[in-house]
């Protein structure tokens, strides 16, 4: 039903990377080409090179560097007259912006990518775009706004048999379902996804299946040691690929199990390293919920109590000036387990 999985936005003389593809070897040839492509004056390739660099910025974790790829990236698409590659650079856009917590600009950026994506007559990007969307909203807790729009993506993706955004729509669906305690049916889906990720050769999606599966045998079935087996595959494939973003979020879940099974100075740890490593890639959502475990695993250990409260309310105040809706709710139950009374956040 379903092909291998491939990767839409290494385009041009890039086509031939594969979606398992280092990241570094991505940025290496991306480089590469679009050193050639502005030497000869090709505006058209310079864009879509300069695309698979940004990604591989992005991917990476080097913001800066990230920004300047995809902003080059699309007036070498505009002066080339190039609509769909001015929507992918736009999507490159939008979902920096998304990973570094500005939203409102994500929500303008990947708006703009559909609609060109949609005049421009390439149904990938306009799908890609969309897909940003919904994972935005997702990610920001408004789950009945973004339902849908998920649902309707992975009933077309199943339609044209595209792996890697099925994968990607059922991961989003599954964490749905997860974040609203609906266990069985994440767990089912988180399952499938897993399945067609190793199916199609989607090492990226299959990694952050197993990341959903270790959560849920986590939550639900409080078996730590499957959980943890879970996540060491999966780091497996995020250290081949250099995936900076997946292995930090990778650390922080193995710090949410250790957390549930009482192994709080081991917890303590991890959410430390993977804090770490949020900061040094400027991801704002990750560095707050590691944040979050963190000062839970400091409670545990006896933390001052006073302290505990203070940063429980700094981390309340970060998350509703970003806007993360779900992560709020989550530090209100912190506050609500160490018996904290909760500021008013303004």
């Amino acid at each position: 039903m379903y092909g291998k999985a491939f990767a839409p936005e290494y385009q041009g003389a890039l086509t031939t990377l594969s979606v398992n593809s280092s990241l570094t070897d991505v940025l290496a040839a991306g480089t590469r080409e679009l050193r050639a492509a502005e030497q000869a004056g090709k505006q058209g390739e310079a864009a879509r090179s300069g695309l698979a660099v940004a990604e591989a910025h992005r991917r990476l974790g080097q913001v800066g560097d990230a920004e300047r790829a995809w902003k080059a990236s699309y007036r070498a698409a505009r002066e080339a007259g190039d609509t769909a590659a001015m929507a992918w650079a736009l999507w490159s856009g939008g979902t920096l912006a998304r990973q570094r917590g500005a939203f409102p600009l994500a929500w303008r950026l990947l708006g703009l990518a559909a609609e060109l994506g949609e005049q421009g007559g390439d149904v990938v990007v306009r799908g890609y775009s969309l897909a940003g969307l919904a994972e935005t909203g997702r990610i920001q807790g408004d789950y009945e706004a973004v339902r849908r729009l998920h649902e309707q993506l992975l009933a077309e993706a199943r339609r044209r048999g595209e792996a890697r955004h099925t994968v990607w729509a059922l991961e989003g669906i599954a964490q749905i379902h997860r974040n609203t305690g609906e266990y069985d049916t994440a767990y089912a889906l988180f399952e499938e996804a897993a399945q067609i990720a190793a199916g199609a050769d989607d090492r990226r999606g299959h990694a952050w299946a197993l990341r959903g599966l270790a959560d849920i045998v986590s939550v639900r079935d409080k078996d730590v040691e499957r959980a943890l087996a879970l996540l060491s595959e999966a780091e497996t494939t995020c250290r081949a690929m250099k995936l900076s973003s997946a292995l930090a979020y990778n650390h922080k879940m193995r710090g949410n199990v250790l957390y549930r099974a009482g192994r709080y100075a081991e917890s303590r740890d991890l959410y430390e390293q993977a804090l770490e490593e949020f900061r040094a890639m400027s991801e704002p959502r990750g560095e707050a919920l590691a944040r979050l475990g963190l000062a839970k695993s400091l409670a545990r250990l006896g933390r001052d109590r006073t302290e505990t409260a203070a940063e429980l309310t700094a981390l309340a105040r970060e998350l509703e000036r970003i806007g993360l809706r779900h992560a709020r709710e989550m530090v209100a139950r912190a506050q609500e387990e160490f018996g904290i009374v909760a500021e008013v956040v303004r």
